[in-house]
């Protein structure tokens, strides 16, 4: 059995190969290439879940109903376990594909593969939110973090940290809505979605909020900006203070059902 030392090398090895020749090649030549460099893959050592598990509890966009599962059959009545399982496709750490918000758009189940593993960049606004339940990521905050790291990866995925799901312990803190009913939470300025789609050129945004938006937003600024351009949003992330800003490789499981506008996602940060 090969070490791991060993095996992050030969990965690193073929990624840097280059392409096959027409002729001669093998099954996997017509891949794509991804967009995390080989030498960034060669330092990953460890792995962290930024998804929350979804639970009848796991608060939901206002309308839509919670998660539900209902036993079909046990291991002690039948010999094995099965469940139904009923949710929205935009239900806990969940994505949103380009079809959530264009018409013609891609749907989630025709996303390219090699836009779900990508460099992962987190900026953080928890200061700011703990302040104000209404803090926007700004194209500010976007080039500070670049002052301190350099400059945001082509095809990265942004997440903007904002300690949010300190909240979810009780849920109605989470979804913080007034009296009015209108939501308060952090999300992405419409300024700073935009630097990222023309000036970046990401794969996608993330959010550890309920929504791409700052809660209280009517128009859907950020998701108006993201998803028609092509881009795929990530929302209710978890553990993004758990991950360094930068240097960490995203790999999103995503939902591939036929004609999907989103749905649950399994998140995992390599670093």
């Amino acid at each position: 059995m090969c070490s791991p030392e060993v095996v992050r090398s030969v990965a690193a090895d073929a990624l840097d190969a280059g392409p096959a020749p027409a002729s001669g090649g093998t099954p996997w030549d017509d891949a794509p290439a991804l967009a995390v460099p080989p030498e960034a893959l060669a330092r990953l050592r460890r792995v962290r879940d930024l998804t929350h598990t979804l639970t009848p509890d796991f608060p939901v966009f206002p309308g839509y109903p919670p998660f539900r599962a209902r036993s079909l059959a046990t291991v002690e009545e039948n010999g094995y376990a099965s469940a139904e399982l009923r949710f929205v496709e935009h239900a806990g750490t969940h994505l949103d594909a380009p079809a959530h918000f264009a018409a013609g758009g891609a749907t989630a189940d025709a996303l390219p593969a090699a836009s779900l593993v990508a460099p992962l960049v987190v900026v953080s606004v928890a200061e700011r939110a703990a302040r104000d339940p209404d803090a926007a990521v700004s194209v500010d905050d976007l080039l500070a973090w670049e002052r301190r790291h350099g400059r945001i990866p082509r095809g990265a995925v942004v997440a903007m940290h904002s300690g949010w799901e300190a909240r979810l312990a009780e849920p109605g803190r989470f979804l913080n809505a007034d009296a009015a009913g209108t939501l308060h939470s952090p999300g992405w300025g419409a300024e700073a979605a935009r630097f990222l789609v023309e000036e970046r050129d990401v794969a996608g945004a993330a959010s550890d909020t309920l929504s791409l938006d700052v809660g209280a937003s009517t128009g859907y600024e950020a998701h108006r900006v993201f998803l028609p351009a092509g881009k795929y949003g990530l929302e209710n992330v978890a553990s993004l203070g758990r991950v360094p800003p930068s240097g960490a490789v995203l790999v999103v499981g995503g939902p591939r059902h036929v004609g999907a506008t989103g749905g649950p996602a399994r998140l995992l940060a390599l670093f």
